[in-house]
């Protein structure tokens, strides 16, 4: 699935399930809340932090896929073209940062 299908299948399912879509700043407050989870995951399971017993059946990848929904309801409700805007994205970070990371000695 592309990022264009993407967007369609959370578009449907907002029309089918979800009345409408949430106003983008509390779409924003959602996004930020569940990039939260993905970093309490991520802090407690790979960093230094001990993980809670709560903790320990939470799954990235469902977080990960919420904050995935909730990005890409954001770029719907703003008429926003993601895969146009990533493909952009990608295409500029190729020319840009190729030799800069190739030469950082920090990433040998």
């Amino acid at each position: 699935m592309n990022i264009q299908n993407a967007q369609q299948v959370v578009d449907d399912w907002i029309k089918e399930h979800g009345v409408r879509y949430f106003n983008e700043l509390t779409n924003m407050a959602q996004l930020t809340e569940e990039v939260g989870e993905v970093a309490r995951i991520i802090a407690r399971r790979y960093g230094e932090q001990s993980e809670k017993e709560s903790d320990k059946d939470k799954d990235l990848g469902e977080e990960l896929a919420d904050v995935l929904f909730v990005l890409l309801c954001l770029a719907n409700q703003t008429g926003t073209d993601l895969q146009q805007a990533f493909d952009k994205r990608m295409d500029k970070k190729a020319k840009r940062d190729h030799d800069r990371h190739h030469n950082n000695e920090k990433l040998k």
